[in-house]
């Protein structure tokens, strides 16, 4: 049993984490740095003479790693670090906003597929199609609501029609939207109660 237990703490100093955190990683060390995404970037970072293709081509098969690698490694290939993140609306979104060279609207119509990241794209990505994200945004209330709150441009008479379609939403519409159309708000609100109570008593 001891030979056992020693033989497998043999074998673990022999992983690529456990040289990693112990500063003991070489060049040698890549081969196996490459079998995951998450090594094959720290590898590509860290260690100096890494080869950057090959660290990449791993990197790139997680949306995470490859936003990451994008970002922070030189000389990386921006194009497919771009397709390896682009498989996930999130990392879309902060792949446009954050990487120098991002190809925004590739970027934008991954982030699209989503009401929530369509609004935060039109809200903090430079050069967003303002009405694609509409169009995307206007299928929730809630975030028609916020992006016609928080986005410059935005319709507003378009998304307070969606909005309106939850009491909730209509209130607040009216509460904190800029030319909101409150009498529209007011009616849309008056379907639920307490909202109904809420309008009269906070907004008139």
């Amino acid at each position: 049993m001891m030979k056992l237990l020693e033989k497998s703490a043999e074998e673990a100093g022999q992983t690529f984490m456990y040289k990693f955190r112990n500063g003991l990683v070489t060049l040698k060390d890549e081969e196996e740095a490459c079998k995951k995404p998450k090594w094959a970037y720290d590898f590509a970072y860290y260690v100096k003479g890494a080869d950057i293709r090959k660290c990449e081509e791993v990197a790139c098969k997680e949306p995470f790693y490859a936003y990451k690698f994008a970002r922070f490694v030189k000389r990386a290939d921006i194009r497919k670090c771009e397709e390896g993140a682009c498989k996930d609306p999130y990392w879309a979104y902060y792949f446009a906003r954050n990487v120098k060279r991002a190809d925004i609207r590739k970027c934008e119509e991954v982030a699209c597929k989503e009401p929530f990241y369509a609004y935060k794209f039109a809200r903090d990505v430079k050069g967003a199609d303002i009405r694609r994200c509409e169009e995307v945004v206007c299928k929730d209330p809630e975030w028609a609501y916020a992006f016609a709150r928080e986005v410059k441009g935005a319709a507003i008479k378009k998304c307070e029609e969606v909005a309106c379609k939850d009491p909730w939403w209509a209130y607040y519409f009216a509460k904190t939207v800029k030319g909101a159309d409150i009498e529209k708000c007011r009616k849309a609100a008056a379907s639920d109660k307490y909202w109904a109570k809420k309008f009269a008593e906070y907004i008139g």
